[in-house]
């Protein structure tokens, strides 16, 4: 397992310290989990799983024709 250095500013780590203890996690798997997060590119399952599911919905195409028409635009 990796190990890293971070040098953070005494507000961040006393916001990062705090938010930790909130998570009831440690410093390292707070920061570990965050990363994870952010580097995550995939949906998750559940999100997966409703692809889909509305098969009643509308294309976009025939969303826009019930709009009517646009009022036309002032001359400058």
């Amino acid at each position: 397992m990796a190990q890293i250095t971070l040098y953070l500013d005494d507000e961040l780590e006393t916001r990062l310290r705090a938010a930790a203890r909130a998570a009831n996690l440690s410093q390292s798997r707070w920061v570990a989990n965050l990363i994870a997060e952010k580097l995550n590119d995939e949906w998750p399952a559940a999100v997966a799983a409703l692809a889909g599911v509305w098969a009643d919905i509308p294309e976009a195409e025939a969303l826009r024709a019930s709009l009517g028409q646009d009022v036309a635009r002032e001359s400058l």
